[in-house]
């Protein structure tokens, strides 16, 4: 199981993009959920991916971690900030106070499931699968 992931990496990282992309499109388009500012700049690192792992797929580029792992990390500090005020762990009004608030609990999945939590297990798949891809390109170079 953990060769399969190794081989198959980018595809992994590529269906996380996809599953993330049609759940914010389905929270926002079929829900009628504004995104709040930081969802909008978790979106634009989690959509940005999708050209990048489409265009390294074709080109047979097999060193796709230099790409998604600085996406996705600068994804994952919006998103553990996100998720930070979310919760109410840190206090921060004036950073959302145009728009839709950054705090608005639409779902609540099992009581901990929600958007901004969706966002950041995205991206931590993400980087996971991006390291796992880097040491078994490394190991195989070596």
């Amino acid at each position: 199981m953990i060769q399969f992931i190794q081989k198959n990496a980018i595809y992994i990282i590529l269906l996380q993009v996809i599953v993330a992309i049609a759940g914010s499109l389905y929270f926002s388009d079929f829900k009628g959920f504004e995104p709040c500012v930081l969802c909008w700049y978790q979106r634009i690192f989690m959509y940005s991916l999708l050209p990048i792992i489409i265009i390294a797929l074709l080109k047979k580029e097999k060193k796709i971690y230099h790409y998604t792992l600085p996406m996705a990390v600068l994804g994952i500090i919006v998103s553990i900030y996100h998720n930070l005020l979310y919760t109410g762990i840190i206090k921060n009004e004036g950073f959302c106070s145009s728009g839709i608030s950054c705090t608005s609990k639409y779902v609540e999945y099992f009581g901990f499931v929600t958007i901004p939590f969706l966002a950041l297990v995205g991206f931590t798949v993400i980087i996971i699968l991006s390291i796992i891809s880097r040491n078994y390109i490394n190991k195989q170079n070596s």
